[in-house]
């Protein structure tokens, strides 16, 4: 007896210690397990910010949503009035009834509802009216989630651009997920007490913490222009065969991106239907300029007072430099040409020629001064720096391909922003798309401005855009891009393609880029195809392009013509200079070394 009371005095000593233990020093740990461990949470998605154009356009916004779930073990229960008596139905009834608001054959739902599972997702993206209606009858163990789908109701003519949203909510592309800190919001939750079985406790301790919604994000660009441009450039590839396109509208003035199409396209509403496309390529894709590089070596040489627009350069058919016969488009015999003619002509002996006066150093520090080599900032998905080989490390050609566009590789915003330069007085004001972010009270707080960059003086600036005056001139390589009523001044390119995936040249880049009023430049306009099969000259095949884009961008945002008359361009001097006149540049056979 004395040894089994000894030994349940023990026992109920180590229940008092460890009932002294849970219920005095591990009280609250206790508590607080046990509280968790009794709570429910119930997540609300935030309704994601909305993507507006700059007229407050909408071009991706949210849409409230219902996820409808099943706890199968309560539908059984089902219960309706049949003929005025109530019947329990059971889950065929539930079938009966749920089947036409759901979009779900009887037997397949029959099929969702039958088993013990406490939670099953029946259809997403129910309507808030179809879920009220689903309500409304009743069934035991349906409830719904709130959730939101992305319209985007643009289409395919914004879609690379805004992006879209996959089906898990997350950013999948564009400016979706540039902006997504801004534009997805802060979730909320309900918590709640919770029976064994998962069931609210009635009267029992709940909070709600309401979800946040994202900022709407306002951009620069203008909808109906860039549904234009869209348009405009999917007819081109579509009509010479191209690869792809893109069109780039900027404001000349501020470096707002008007619109930035790019095709193929896909349709952010469906966006797994066309994964290849998902990028714009106006940012990602990357190709030898051509000629339209040429205007960087134009303005160099006029900056450094080593040619005037008015220059005279002797052409011969061809030029040796660095064990390499360059040449132009097509043979011709010597010929004399001024520096604007040069350029019109689009010759590329007479750009080497004029630019090899640089030094490469010089030369190369422009490249970077017009911002190529480098992103643009906006940090936008997918964008490249373009490929810009530093001065040291050029090739004995290289030296000389670079002068007219070749060697080098940017992409269509970079191309484009070289002629915003140009038609800003010299000073180049890096890209950027969006104007401002929603501050939450109906307003927009504006987004930071670009800091600009002095690139070259007025007067170079001014000569520069008199010379491409030229090129859409009778004399000049891309009549096509005309536009009746306004000065336009702009440059045609066509480059020889490098296509990685070969690891070869396969092809050719054609493109145009220009601005108008030539005189008071307001919209620069960049077309740019790639591997078009039917014509792929920049002057025939990017110049119509260019035309309909910047005559339809000018009526948009309603810019007047500025009525003045376009300088007469001199192609060619008015008599052939003599051999010893000092003033004539001529090829002197130059190792290529540069001064």
């Amino acid at each position: 007896m004395r040894t089994m009371t000894v030994a349940v005095l023990f026992v109920f000593s180590i229940f008092g210690a460890q009932l002294l233990r849970l219920q005095g020093f591990d009280a609250a740990g206790v508590s607080q397990t046990a509280a968790s461990e009794r709570m429910g949470t119930i997540v609300y998605p935030a309704m994601r910010g909305s993507i507006l154009d700059r007229n407050g356009t909408v071009l991706a916004s949210s849409i409230e949503r219902r996820t409808v779930t099943v706890d199968q073990t309560a539908v059984p229960q089902y219960t309706k009035t049949v003929g005025r008596v109530r019947t329990k139905v059971g889950v065929e009834g539930a079938a009966q009834d749920l089947s036409p608001l759901l979009g779900i054959p009887v037997p397949e739902l029959t099929r969702m509802l039958t088993g013990d599972a406490r939670y099953r997702v029946l259809q997403k993206n129910v309507t808030p009216l179809n879920w009220r209606k689903i309500s409304e009858l009743g069934v035991n163990g349906i409830y719904s989630e709130p959730t939101s789908e992305r319209n985007y109701p643009t289409s395919t003519a914004a879609a690379s651009l805004v992006g879209f949203v996959r089906a898990d909510g997350t950013a999948g592309g564009g400016l979706e997920v540039l902006m997504d800190k801004e534009l997805r919001g802060k979730a909320g939750k309900t918590i709640f007490e919770q029976s064994q079985d998962g069931r609210p406790i009635p009267n029992g301790r709940q909070e709600t913490i309401p979800a946040v919604p994202g900022k709407d994000v306002r951009l620069t660009i203008d909808s109906d222009l860039q549904w234009y441009a869209q348009n405009a450039v999917a007819q081109k590839v579509l009509q010479t065969q191209a690869l792809s396109g893109t069109v780039v509208v900027e404001n000349a003035k501020t470096g707002e991106l008007l619109a930035v199409a790019s095709y193929p396209t896909f349709d952010p509403n469906q966006p797994g239907q066309a994964s290849d496309n998902w990028t714009n390529k106006a940012w990602s894709d990357v190709y030898e300029p051509g000629s339209t590089g040429k205007v960087i070596t134009a303005s160099a040489a006029i900056q450094e007072g080593v040619v005037k627009p008015s220059t005279v350069v002797e052409v011969p058919n061809r030029l040796h430099r660095a064990d390499t016969q360059f040449k132009d488009a097509e043979d011709h015999p010597t010929e004399y040409l001024t520096f604007a003619g040069v350029l019109a002509q689009s010759s590329n002996i007479g750009t080497i020629l004029a630019g090899e006066q640089v030094s490469p150093a010089t030369t190369y520090s422009y490249f970077r001064k017009f911002g190529l080599g480098a992103t643009s900032g906006m940090h936008f998905p997918g964008e490249s720096p373009g490929l810009l080989t530093n001065y040291k490390d050029w090739s004995g050609s290289q030296r000389y391909t670079m002068l007219f566009g070749q060697g080098l590789a940017v992409n269509a915003l970079q191309a484009a922003g070289v002629f915003q330069t140009i038609a800003n007085n010299g000073v180049r004001i890096p890209p950027h798309i969006v104007a401002g972010v929603g501050d939450g009270h109906g307003g927009f707080t504006p987004a930071a401005s670009p800091t600009p960059v002095t690139v070259v003086s007025p007067q170079t600036a001014k000569q520069v855009r008199d010379m491409l005056e030229g090129v859409v001139g009778k004399d000049g390589t891309a009549p096509e891009a005309k536009v009746d009523g306004y000065r336009v001044a702009g440059k045609t390119g066509t480059a020889d393609r490098y296509d990685s995936r070969t690891g070869g040249y396969a092809g050719k880049t054609a493109s145009f880029i220009g601005f108008a009023p030539a005189d008071d430049p307001q919209i620069v306009v960049a077309v740019t195809l790639q591997r078009p099969i039917k014509g792929y000259f920049g002057g025939a095949v990017a110049g119509p392009v260019f035309h309909d884009v910047m005559t339809y961008a000018l009526q948009e945002l309603k810019i007047p013509p500025t009525g003045t008359q376009s300088p007469v361009a001199v192609i060619r001097p008015a008599q052939i200079p003599s051999p010893s006149d000092p003033t004539v540049i001529r090829d002197h056979g130059s190792s290529g070394s540069g001064p």
